[in-house]
């Protein structure tokens, strides 16, 4: 039996691969992650701010401050060499893929610092797009314009595969994961997770969090996957709520190349992976399977017996069983 898979041009050992989260921030942690099974690995995301903001510090031999001082706590997290190094670092120190993560939210010079990261070591790049459009006359073609247009300057500068983390929230998803392929991307990760505001009602103030996930987040992934699966030239990874074997198996059926813990390895630790690997072999030797390229992607719109699952027809028939259900209760 064999668990092994292709992505991004890179063979991987299994699909289990984990995504960036403060595990993946160290070379310690990232040495744990390989140990504990991790097929490949994401790095924490660099910011477009951060490499802005060094760069003009540079120029200017001082301290920013006014526009890009909010981003200043993000200096002890990451700085542009300190990524760099990581990089190196990882590469010298373990075996498997690494690959870098670059956030952005606007076309500019700044996707240049791709190319370092290639000359790096990385073996492959995600670009993590992400920007709240607030300003009420913008188009929404405009900022989809905007977003391909960072896909372009970025993989004009590299060699290496370039895989791109999308939103959920693109009119059309299928038109968009058409148009990022057309830019340069050779794979897609579904789908982007948001911060998102919270509100202390004593202190009276908003503060960001990001919340654990869940096996419910695993959904839309789910929906998105199965209906690009096979319609499409790309490498599909699946994160958010990938929490049990049960999660993984039913991204891959849909259609996934690979997934991505973090939650769950935050939650339990980095040897988690392994109750996730034997939860995939003991699924695959319980029906007959050998290797995952056999069942992946059966129950994808393309392959299964119901491709209306996938649409809003299946949304229908759901409303009416529920319907259903409150009458006989009712009698």
């Amino acid at each position: 039996m064999t668990l092994q898979v292709q992505y991004l041009g890179l063979t991987l050992r299994s699909p289990l691969v984990a995504g960036a989260s403060p595990l993946s921030s160290s070379l310690s942690g990232i040495q744990q992650l390989e140990q504990a099974g991790a097929a490949a690995i994401v790095l924490p995301s660099l910011f477009e701010e951060q490499i802005i903001k060094e760069a003009i510090a540079e120029k200017h031999y001082t301290d920013l401050s006014g526009k890009y001082a909010k981003f200043s706590a993000l200096e002890d997290y990451f700085s542009p060499e300190s990524y760099l190094h990581l990089i190196r670092e990882a590469k010298n120190k373990v075996q498997i893929p690494i690959i870098a993560s670059l956030n952005g939210k606007s076309p500019g010079w700044w996707c240049r610092f791709a190319k370092k990261i290639e000359e790096a070591g990385a073996d492959a790049l995600e670009l993590n797009i992400f920007w709240m459009p607030t300003d009420m006359d913008q188009s929404a073609d405009s900022i989809e314009m905007f977003t391909l247009d960072i896909v372009r300057l970025v993989r004009q500068e590299i060699q290496i595969p370039l895989a791109v983390k999308i939103s959920p929230f693109y009119t059309n998803v299928g038109n968009m994961a058409k148009r990022f392929l057309a830019a340069g991307a050779n794979g897609l990760v579904l789908f982007n997770r948001f911060m998102q505001p919270g509100i202390n009602t004593e202190k009276i103030e908003i503060k960001s969090q990001m919340l654990l996930g869940t096996s419910r987040d695993t959904f839309l992934s789910l929906r998105w996957i199965g209906i690009l699966f096979d319609r499409l030239k790309v490498d599909l990874a699946a994160t958010g709520g990938v929490m049990e074997p049960k999660d993984a198996i039913q991204l891959i059926l849909v259609g996934a190349t690979i997934v991505m813990l973090c939650s769950a390895l935050l939650k339990n630790g980095p040897e988690y992976l392994n109750v996730m690997e034997k939860g995939l072999v003991n699924w695959m030797d319980k029906h007959g399977y050998s290797s995952l390229e056999e069942w992946r992607g059966l129950l994808s719109q393309k392959r299964c017996p119901d491709p209306e699952t996938f649409e809003r027809a299946q949304y229908i028939n759901s409303l009416i069983l529920d319907r259903e259900k409150e009458k006989n209760i009712g009698s």
